[in-house]
């Protein structure tokens, strides 16, 4: 995926939350890859919630029906977290992948110092397509490696209840969830974990209280109880609707965390992670530490240099990158 608003980063603020919240985000559109008629919600960044953990992006695709043509296009610094719910996606990349993104199944492209893909989806006409594609800021340790790309299939899948009462059940994407473990490949500590809710019922997540998370909505209603909601003005004894679209965080210190499925049941996605410990800075589909450093992986793009190698079946086609701001690039904390 590729992001087009690359205006200028945010300054500095507080850098980590430090207790437990309950702080509703909404979504905002986005154009994706100059493709107009392609509907995204882009849930991170948010202006004062850059990260969750290591987790710094998140859009969704859809629900709609429509024609992805997205060209080749660079990254660095990052993996990409691909988890389908409708439709396929051809995703090709420059160590050779060339692979349908269906549902059930993760797509994890690590990017390294440098990598390319595309994604388009299948066939000529327009087709039913939603997905959340997601960004994890990689570590020192791993920012600097080669590229690689996994896709998993058989991922855990975890009944959630009491007594036993299944009430809800939980595809594990990324790292421990409710005590299963997902087999891919994580550099930080963190966790993404599918969670379907039965209409109606209230299940209890489980947390890690060290990490921060967010509850993001995907489909149907989640209500967060009024004693879990009750950290941050405004929130009324009733509790907070999530919505399709939006993002509960959560803050740290939570070991659990209750929720109720509205009468069409619901589906929610968990976000959850050491808080990162290391200010990046993020522009266009770049995650680096410096505006230097994003000002020489762009021109490396634009002079079609070996570190980002050849997307496997393509031509000369690629997309551009954007011109950068008249200020220098600075990196993302929060303001929360």
């Amino acid at each position: 995926m590729t992001r087009l608003d690359v205006g200028p980063e945010e300054v500095e603020a507080p850098a980590a939350c430090d207790g437990p919240r309950a702080l509703l985000l909404h979504s905002r559109d986005v154009p994706l890859g100059g493709v107009r008629a392609m509907e995204v919600h882009r849930a991170l960044p948010q202006r004062d919630l850059p990260m969750v953990g290591a987790w710094c992006f998140l859009d969704r695709f859809g629900p709609q029906v429509t024609r992805m043509r997205v060209e080749p296009h660079p990254h660095i610094g990052l993996q990409t977290v691909t988890w389908p719910f409708e439709g396929e996606v051809r995703h090709r990349d420059t160590v050779g992948s060339d692979v349908l993104v269906a549902r059930g199944a993760l797509n994890l492209m690590t990017s390294g110092a440098g990598i390319a893909h595309s994604e388009y989806s299948t066939g000529a006409d327009a087709v039913a397509l939603d997905a959340l594609q997601l960004w994890v800021a990689l570590p020192e340790h791993r920012r600097h490696g080669a590229p690689e790309f996994e896709r998993h299939e058989r991922l855990p899948i975890v009944a959630l209840g009491a007594e036993g009462a299944e009430v809800a059940e939980a595809t594990v994407v990324m790292g421990p969830f409710a005590g299963a473990v997902s087999p891919a490949t994580t550099h930080t500590p963190l966790v993404g974990a599918e969670v379907r809710i039965r209409p109606g019922a209230t299940v209890r997540l489980p947390l890690e209280s060290a990490w921060e998370h967010a509850l993001v909505g995907v489909f149907g209603e989640v209500r967060l109880g009024g004693d879990d909601a009750a950290t941050d003005a405004g929130a009324t004894a009733s509790g907070i609707t999530v919505g399709a679209h939006d993002l509960l965080y959560l803050g740290v210190h939570r070991d659990h965390v209750d929720v109720t499925a509205g009468d069409e049941g619901a589906t929610i996605f968990v976000l959850g992670g050491e808080p990162f410990g290391e200010d990046i800075v993020m522009w266009w589909n770049f995650v680096g530490r410096s505006h230097d450093e994003i000002v020489a992986a762009r021109e490396e793009w634009e002079a079609d240099a070996p570190r980002f190698g050849h997307v496997v079946g393509h031509g000369p086609e690629r997309i551009p990158a954007p011109p950068l701001p008249h200020v220098r690039l600075t990196p993302r904390r929060r303001r929360l």
